[in-house]
């Protein structure tokens, strides 16, 4: 049996390295775990990707579309995007804080975040997603005094979820072992943070 994870964002939002932080854990318990990245444009605020799955039964590291238990979305707009890979009723982990497209910027199609967020809220009330927890980005930048560890924020928040089946203490030892230790601190508050 295995768990299927999702993260996505756009570059420079550190879903990469929450995808390395999830599967140290799994390793660091003695769980299989594969992993496969999409980064594309990423260095220019495209589309970034990350399949994780974890655990025994895991031939390919990419998450079938329907199959994902869960989507971590550093961005919504790309949750939307990556929602068909969700299973009915599995959980969406998301932050609120967009970022806006250059497209909508130069005249494009208009970014708007309170339809995204109504669209997802709808899936939860139409059961296809199970639970939905949306991460206020900004107030947790402002009460940790950082903006760049808004991955972990979101990691503890899918810990919590019980969706990734990895404790907070699997994810707190992996971010010791993969993190430089002066970010320590930051990333251990940022775990814990909760609204």
């Amino acid at each position: 049996m295995s768990t299927n994870i999702v993260l996505c964002g756009v570059g420079g939002q550190g879903t990469v390295l929450a995808s390395k932080l999830i599967a140290t854990a799994a390793m660091g318990r003695g769980i299989p775990v594969k992993t496969a990245e999409t980064i594309g444009m990423a260095q220019r605020g495209g589309s970034v990707f990350s399949h994780v799955r974890v655990g025994d039964g895991a031939a390919s590291p990419l998450v079938g579309r329907g199959t994902a238990d869960v989507i971590v979305a550093f961005e919504p707009a790309e949750a939307v995007r990556q929602l068909p890979f969700l299973r009915r009723g599995g959980a969406v982990v998301v932050s609120n804080r967009p970022v806006v497209p250059v497209s909508a910027m130069t005249g494009g199609p208009a970014y708007d975040l309170e339809a995204i967020m109504g669209y997802l809220r709808a899936q939860e009330a139409s059961g296809r997603i199970g639970d939905l927890a949306v991460v206020d980005a900004d107030r947790a930048a402002q009460e940790l005094g950082s903006a760049k560890c808004l991955n972990v924020v979101l990691l503890g928040a899918a810990v919590r979820s019980g969706a990734l089946g990895l404790s907070a203490e699997d994810v707190r030892s992996a971010i010791h072992e993969r993190v430089p230790e002066r970010f320590w601190e930051l990333n251990d508050r940022a775990l814990a943070w909760a609204e």
